[in-house]
């Protein structure tokens, strides 16, 4: 589209938006209706309304009950003298609301909720003889929707049992949703992207990234609720939108009496959490408040099945306020801090045994990197309900990352295998914006329109200093082979060695002058061209700001069977590149309502932004000749990515308590996005490539409450094809052949199966069993050796054994990461302390935990070396009563994870984060106080 055109295109959004915002801001209401009243967040549902009798007098103390069958959801409460009742903060779903009231028989329909705008509702009740009334939560389990999601409830986030304490929002995502890859230390990779994840807090986008290594997640304490859309999202939604989690925060409006709770818990890894939330509020007002602190000796996932150098620490506190500021108006902010630190896991070669100083000659200990993560946030929302259809908001927040990196004491200690460089770093990222939109409900149409303006402050402080004595050598022997102890170049020949230079036909990587200033190893001078005469660390300080102006129009049109959904949205970004793109978004779906059958197809184009996180570094870094010299890096600005994805889906319902969700996506995407990392730290940057395409299939299938047992099957294939040349970013992440390659977050096939079970009757009442079972047949795995030579292949490790038979060179590899990968060279397992034969026979190298390709058949795109495959077994026992009190109640609960030990990977040097083990047999006993 030409820039005329796209100027236009944005002209004529801006205009439509201006006067529908400032229409809403200044009309008066159409009616006093008191449903009208402003209660909610304005990024959540409202229902009032009356229960009545036949004659329309109000049914005073009725019980009004709105439920979804399919994520567990339940709210009940009791008219008032007028027969009045309002429901509010309640997550946009389809539900069952069902009244009743002894002497009359009980009256349900569906509601669907999809917008701000209160649902006003009169329930007549009939009357009968009978003077029992029995309310069940049920309703329709089929959504006419035309984007694949999956919602979640406060039950299913309270019991599931998840892997990590410190992530466990990712946890959540990860085991429930369909089409989630899951990777180490808190990332998932939604649909094929390497965490392209959007997450709306109460309204709010957060697109930075989430992983326990960038910033602070929201307690899980904190939720209400999620609706997880992988399907192609509504003009609402911009940025990272492979997988956007609808955040609905807990709230205590309409909480007249104080309820809480407090729990402690206590685990392996001397893992121990305690954490405490209280809501408390009236008609008017409400606040709730979540804290929680954790201590481990497994922060992250480690580099080594046996655990080490782990050690971490959480705390967050998360406070949600609630005013109703008139019968109109009301006030919403949440806010948030939290505070993380946590060691880098050192790997066995990291312990640095018989390891010395160079200057000293002491030994430089084991490695002790460490991080630093300080998260604050605060974002307030007034609503404002205009008349009986329209409801407007306002919104801003803040949002501050502070990450600090610190090297070890002693900087030799940081020398490893893939990490040659010692690092210490401070950056922050500062988003602010705000925020407005307008919610219009009437007839068959659900329409919405709003502007979006972020502002993101990036500091990056970078200071880096050269450990690696064979690094940039001045002098190599004849083999080439570099020579520790000297320099300048000029020393080498006296000593009996060549001098490393470009000339000498042995050099493969010719001294640089340059490096030496900021080598440790070396002593320097003058001589060297440095203008000072000891070593130090070289400084990059970079900073850049990153605008984004978004504006977004879009309707759901309901006519009969079809729901029409339609939308467009611009983007104006403006950072390091500048873009401009309007976004169309369409979907249909019919309800076939004889067969239970929901069908839908949708499309999207979509402005993918880069990652902000050390944005600066990866593109002007290749500026610095020092930086250019020891990482790899291509410079670039970049272009946000741009993308057209296409998806096709059903819903198919099975009697009244089970439901089948599919659906196949295909993307295609120039400019796409991925991470490289530095050495064995979690220091990540982003990397550019041309383009990338991602097919695949994402199953859910979910079984009701019956009996109380519920169940739920999440099942999916997703390919990550991503095609040379790399545009952009530090470090270069694949071989030389040309063509497609698979990134490391490429699963052929992944499934949850999640199975409870909740006793109703009897002594056992009150407890419940859970149990999951994760099937993942492997990402594709990094630097394992093959042999392949010819076309297709890129086995850079290929060679002979001396009678000229297919053979591998180990050399690249440390007898440490050898064991690591698992690796057999003809009987002889790789241990951290026993080497392989550096030439192995391609025929006799196997592996316990990754597929090495056969000989021959490696190929970068159809068959690259992949993870092994994985069962990983949980399981949680919990009783919610145990003295089977009224108003105050004491819990328990006993949470295992990896039920069978299984000793597997997540990856294995992956380019993009390094080498991770998954956790290894861990138990949680958990007692908790609720009021």
């Amino acid at each position: 589209m030409s820039r005329f055109h796209c100027r236009a295109v944005f002209i004529a959004l801006a205009t439509v938006l201006s006067v529908t915002l400032l229409h809403a801001a200044t009309a008066l209401p159409a009616t006093s209706d008191p449903a009208q009243t402003a209660q909610s967040s304005g990024t959540a549902g409202t229902v009032t309304g009356y229960v009545t009798d036949p004659s329309g007098a109000a049914v005073t103390g009725a019980s009004v009950t709105l439920s979804n069958a399919a994520s567990g959801y339940t709210r009940t409460l009791v008219t008032g003298a007028d027969g009045g009742f309002s429901l509010t903060n309640i997550p946009f779903d389809q539900y069952r609301l069902s009244a009743s009231a002894p002497g009359f028989h009980n009256s349900s329909q569906s509601l669907i909720l999809r917008s701000a705008v209160p649902a006003r509702v009169t329930v007549a009740l009939a009357i009968t003889s009978s003077t029992t009334v029995t309310v069940e939560a049920g309703g329709d389990l089929l959504e006419t929707d035309s984007s694949f999601h999956t919602d979640l409830d406060r039950v299913m986030i309270d019991q599931l049992p998840v892997e990590s304490a410190t992530s466990s929002l990712s946890s959540i995502i990860t085991l429930t949703t369909p089409g989630v890859s899951a990777d180490s230390n808190g990332l998932f990779h939604g649909l094929g992207d390497h965490a392209e994840n959007a997450f709306y807090l109460d309204g709010q986008p957060i697109t930075d990234q989430q992983s326990k290594v960038f910033s602070n997640q929201i307690p899980s304490d904190a939720v209400q609720s999620l609706e997880v859309i992988s399907g192609a999202p509504t003009a609402e939604y911009g940025e990272k939108t492979s997988l956007v989690a609808v955040i609905t925060t807990r709230s205590g409006q309409g909480v007249t009496s104080p309820h809480g709770d407090v729990t402690a818990s206590y685990g392996t890894f001397g893992t121990a959490t305690v954490g405490a939330s209280l809501a408390v509020g009236a008609a008017k007002w409400g606040n709730f408040i979540a804290l929680d602190g954790l201590r481990t000796g497994r922060f992250l996932d480690p580099a080594e099945f046996a655990v080490f150098h782990d050690r971490g620490n959480e705390e967050n506190v998360f406070d949600r306020v609630d005013l109703q500021l008139s019968k109109l108006t009301s006030l919403h902010i949440d806010a948030q801090y939290s505070r993380s630190w946590f060691q880098t896991p050192n790997s066995y070669d990291t312990l640095n045994t018989g390891v010395l100083d160079p200057f000293t000659g002491n030994s430089v200990g084991e490695a002790d990197q460490r991080s630093q993560i300080g998260t604050l946030d605060l974002a307030p929302t007034v609503t404002r309900v205009v008349n009986n259809n329209s409801v407007v908001n306002f919104g801003a927040w803040v949002r501050r990352d502070a990450y600090n990196y610190y090297p070890s004491n002693n900087p030799f200690a940081d020398n490893g295998p893939i990490q040659q460089e010692t690092l210490r770093q401070y950056r922050t990222l500062t988003n602010a914006g705000l925020r407005a939109d307008y919610s219009y409900v009437h007839g068959a149409h659900n329409a919405k329109a709003g502007v979006t303006y972020q502002h993101t402050f990036l500091n990056e402080n970078d200071y880096l200093g050269i450990v690696d004595p064979t690094l940039n050598s001045p002098c190599i022997d004849a083999s080439g082979n570099s020579v520790p102890g000297f320099n300048l170049t000029s020393q080498c020949t006296g000593a009996g060695y060549d001098p490393n230079v470009a000339s000498n036909p042995n050099a493969t990587n010719p001294f640089i002058p340059l490096l030496v200033c900021y080598d440790l190893t070396r002593t320097i001078s003058t001589a060297n061209g440095c203008t000072y005469n000891n070593s130090s660390l070289y400084a990059f300080l970079g900073h850049t700001d990153i605008k984004l102006l978004s504006l977004y129009v879009q309707d759901a049109i309901t006519k009969g069977n079809f729901l029409f959904s339609v939308g467009l949205r611009g983007d104006l970004y403006n950072g390091l590149s500048v873009a401009r793109m309007p976004e169309p978004r369409v979907g249909i779906a019919y309800n076939v309502k004889p067969t239970g059958t929901v069908l839908r197809v949708s499309y999207a184009r979509t402005m993918e932004t880069p990652f902000n996180e050390n944005l600066v570094l990866s593109s002007r870094g290749c500026n610095s000749e020092f930086i250019a010299a020891i990482i790899p890096c291509v410079p670039s600005n970049f272009n946000p990515g741009q993308r057209n994805e296409f998806h096709a889906g059903f819903q198919q319902q099975f009697g009244k308590h089970l439901v089948f969700n599919g659906e196949y996506i295909w993307k295609y995407t120039h400019d796409g996005y991925d991470f490289s990392v530095l050495g064995a730290t979690p220091v990540t940057f982003p990397i550019g490539w041309k383009s990338a395409k991602i097919p695949g299939f994402a199953i859910g299938v979910n079984l009701t409450e019956l009996h109380g047992f519920t169940a739920f099957v999440t099942m999916s294939s997703v390919a990550a094809r991503f095609f040379s040349p790399q545009i952009g970013g530090l470090g270069t992440t694949v071989g030389q052949v040309p063509g497609p390659f698979r990134i490391d977050h490429d699963e052929k096939f992944n499934q949850t199966t999640h199975l409870q079970y909740a006793f109703k009757h009897g002594p056992a009442k009150g407890t419940w069993i859970g149990f999951n079972w994760r099937f993942d047949s492997g990402n594709v795995a990094g630097q394992v050796p093959c042999y392949g030579v010819g076309a297709g292949n890129d086995c850079p490790d290929s060679t002979t054994t001396p009678d000229g038979q297919p053979a591998i060179d180990l050399s690249s590899l440390t007898k440490d990461e050898e064991f690591q990968a698992g690796l057999i060279c003809g009987g002889i397992v790789a241990s951290p302390t026993v080497a392989l034969p550096k030439v192995c026979p391609a025929a006799q190298l196997t592996s316990s935990l990754v597929n090495i390709p056969a000989p021959g058949t490696e190929n970068d795109d159809h068959n690259p070396p992949r993870v092994k495959p994985r069962n990983l077994f949980d399981v949680t026992l919990g009783q919610n009563n145990l003295f089977h009190g009224q108003k105050k109640q004491f819990s328990a609960r006993l949470t295992v994870i990896n039920l069978a030990n299984q000793y597997g990977l997540y990856n294995f040097l992956s380019t993009f984060s390094g080498t991770h083990y998954v956790t290894p047999r861990s138990m949680t006993a958990e007692i908790g106080f609720h009021f």
